[in-house]
């Protein structure tokens, strides 16, 4: 036996599970290449378009509401498992529908997919990390996510520019949905090869499979320790909604869910989803704004990588806090930039892109990182159902009126609204919001609802 568990094991676990980030980026963002053609071959009227580019996301907030329950019965394992059914039926069938409603039924299942990920793959990664490295680890969920994204827009650009515009309008979109069928069949397939949640094995009554588990991940000694702290939360917990509404849970359960909300609402989804016709309206060229959009999916990419590397050593909640207050300074300037017409050159690209950064190290993975690790064991799938369905709401708003706020009240003072919300998320996550850094699982639940008069935690994890 290994005394001090093994780091690879964890890391090969958490990669297996980051691939459902994976596709979760993959999948969302898939339509921004097809859309277009999309429209021409199906003659869609802006409505339709509409619909068409976000019917998935009521499919996120269905998985979501579900995923975390039903997890509580059958396992994390199995739950992710469906998901990567679910993505590559989606693939198949959205590549090949016999009526566009049938495409639209298809891309449904995907959100399913998708909103289930969102959920099971940081709560699975959470629940099989050691505290020392638990942000780190959540976050490469996060990474996979923006993989995803990054990866569709480089396949899309690569089969939109197999042949002419004709074969795009009528099979070309349609390899852009079926590629997603790789992937999907690789999640599965990797899935086989991990185990369950000790902490999820734990809550059903089993000791030797997550003692067993728990050794290979933090050495004998500390396994079975943990797992002495695990049964005993459990044993103290009634498992049920109403807990979460309890004093002592019911801050964590707000913090979890204003979070969620407050992670889309300050402008991330609005630029990811439309920043082509953002560089456009600077008087960019379609060429030149779909390689800016490139630009923008890569820093994202490489400042998450930044996160990853320092949320346990810096702590989430300073993250969030240099993250929030960088956002906001970047859309009063870029909003300064359209108000003052002063939107030629390279400010609005360089200050975008700063944006990408602030958001790539701070609310991007530390939102599922908190959200995943605030609440107790034998509750966290239905509260994160809960948080997750908030945020995929959230989504679903700012895609749908980004947009409208742009011809009703124009750019500058759209992001100046993205900007107000950022500073909103820096006071509530300077007021709220706890730090996590380093604690176990157990000891974050019992700081929500043990108050100790000589306890060194935080007086921000005392709740009253």
């Amino acid at each position: 036996m290994e005394k001090t568990g093994s780091t690879w094991f964890v890391y090969r676990i958490t990669m297996v599970a980051a691939v459902g980030g994976l596709l979760f980026g993959y999948d969302t963002a898939v339509i921004s290449g097809a859309i277009g053609f999309l429209q021409t071959n199906y003659n869609l009227s802006s409505a339709m378009m509409g619909w068409i580019a976000s019917c998935a996301i009521l499919g996120c907030m269905l998985g979501a509401m579900f995923a975390g329950g039903l997890s509580d019965k059958v396992g994390r394992k199995k739950v992710l498992m469906l998901s990567a059914v679910l993505f590559a039926v989606s693939s198949v069938g959205t590549a090949m529908p016999p009526s566009l409603t049938w495409f639209v039924v298809f891309r449904l299942i995907g959100g399913l997919g998708i909103g289930i990920a969102s959920i099971l793959a940081p709560m699975y990664i959470t629940e099989i990390a050691p505290a020392a490295i638990r942000g780190r680890l959540v976050s490469i969920n996060q990474l996979g996510i923006v993989t995803g994204i990054l990866l569709i827009y480089f396949v899309n650009a690569g089969i939109a520019g197999l042949y002419d515009e004709a074969w795009n309008i009528t099979t070309g979109w349609r390899w852009m949905f079926g590629s997603g069928i790789i992937p999907s069949v690789i999640f599965m397939a990797l899935l086989f090869f991990v185990p369950e949640s000790p902490r999820w094995l734990a809550k059903k009554g089993q000791v030797e499979e997550p003692l067993a588990i728990l050794t290979r991940i933090n050495g004998p000694q500390k396994a079975q320790v943990e797992l002495n702290q695990i049964r005993e939360t459990l044993s103290e917990e009634t498992g049920t909604l109403g807990e979460l509404l309890k004093p002592g849970l019911r801050k964590a359960f707000f913090i979890g869910v204003v979070l969620a909300i407050l992670s889309q609402i300050t402008g991330i989804n609005a630029i990811m989803y439309y920043a082509p016709e953002i560089f456009k309206s600077t008087g960019d060229g379609s060429d030149s704004a779909l390689l800016q959009t490139i630009l923008v999916g890569t820093v994202n990419l490489l400042f998450t990588i930044v996160a990853i590397k320092y949320v346990d050593n810096w702590g989430r909640k300073g993250l969030l806090l240099v993250g929030s207050a960088g956002m906001a300074v970047c859309l009063l300037i870029i909003g300064g930039a359209f108000y003052l017409e002063m939107v030629k050159g390279y400010v609005v690209l360089v200050f975008i892109l700063a944006y990408i950064a602030f958001f790539a190290v701070s609310l991007g993975p530390l939102a599922f990182v908190i959200i995943a690790e605030i609440f107790p064991n034998r509750t966290r799938g239905r509260a994160m159902s809960i948080c997750l369905s908030a945020l995929w709401i959230a989504v679903f708003v700012v895609s749908q009126f980004f947009p409208i706020l742009l011809e009703a009240i124009g750019s500058a003072y759209t992001f100046w609204i993205f900007m107000v919300m950022s500073v909103i998320t820096f006071v509530f996550v300077w007021r709220l919001v706890p730090e996590t850094k380093g604690k176990t699982l157990e000891e974050i639940e019992r700081s929500w609802t043990h108050v100790q008069p000589n306890s060194l935690e935080p007086q921000s994890m005392v709740v009253k």
